[in-house]
């Protein structure tokens, strides 16, 4: 029984301040191991929104870049293929004919409620359809809906809508592509978006969180300006497109959104030719 009592006498249970220095140590390393895993998080945060902020900015370039290459494109001479408007942030609107679906009228228009009669083959029309009238003699055009397309007496109705004035022969009525790009930055001004019109439909959103959007354009002499006066001198036009987060980065008052800026050029091909 003695040497019972002897053997325990070796063994003691863990004080208060060890207890106490455990805790501690527990708890620094648990810090350090919530402060690194904040820090990554924060990081991946900032990198993913870097990367959104890329994707942005590098969309909005390349559909710039495919509409404002096509400028030109079987338009007639006398109508503006690119239309500049240095509003800071900037605004462009691009024409071409990509399908080259196109007629003229044979004789004048009587009333702005007649039919079109037609020159040429409008088999390539068809009901429903949005087209374009332009006028090359006196200039300005409008866009209209045709309601029924007459292939073999070559005639166009748009009996739903009546244009705002009668044109004359020769008056070209065309499938034409208008694109106009934006920045709008009165509906939310803390996300300024790219905005993309077709012709006369309502505008869209076509990249979030798009701050500034600037074109430069360098004519046929080497002279490079803001907006020129006719889109025949065109022949390269300089984008620069600023994409920025989506928040503001609260360390930063002073710069509280991150941004990234990316910019190319584009050789415009059908016109001046």
């Amino acid at each position: 029984m003695k040497a019972e009592v002897n053997n325990h006498n070796g063994m003691r249970g863990a004080t208060l301040l060890e207890a106490l220095i455990a805790l501690a140590i527990t708890g620094i390393v648990t810090m350090a191991i919530m402060k690194l895993y904040l820090t990554q998080h924060e990081n991946y945060l900032v990198q993913d929104n870097i990367t959104t902020i890329q994707q942005n900015a590098r969309a909005s370039i390349d559909e710039l870049t495919r509409h404002i290459r096509m400028a030109g494109h079987g338009m007639p001479a006398s109508l503006e293929s690119v239309v500049a408007a240095n509003s800071n942030p900037d605004t462009i609107t691009v024409r071409y004919v990509a399908s080259g679906c196109a007629t003229r009228l044979s004789e004048a228009m009587p009333q702005p409620s007649s039919e079109l009669k037609c020159a040429g083959d409008v088999s390539c029309f068809f009901d429903g359809q949005w087209v374009y009238m332009f006028d090359p003699d006196f200039g300005g055009g409008e866009w209209f809906q045709l309601t029924e397309v007459q292939t073999g007496s070559l005639h166009l109705q748009h009996n739903t809508m009546v244009l705002s004035r009668a044109y004359g022969a020769n008056s070209v009525v065309l499938d034409m592509n208008e694109v106009k790009f934006f920045v709008d930055q009165t509906t939310d001004p803390d996300h300024p978006d790219l905005m993309i019109q077709h012709g006369n439909q309502s505008p869209q959103v076509y990249a979030e969180n798009i701050a500034d959007l600037q074109f430069t354009y360098r004519l046929s002499n080497g002279v490079v300006v803001m907006t020129p006066l006719l889109s025949k001198h065109i022949r390269e036009v300089i984008i620069s497109v600023t994409a920025r987060s989506d928040q503001p980065n609260q360390d930063n008052a002073q710069d509280p959104y991150r941004t990234r800026t990316y910019t190319s050029s584009v050789n415009l091909r059908n016109v001046g030719v």
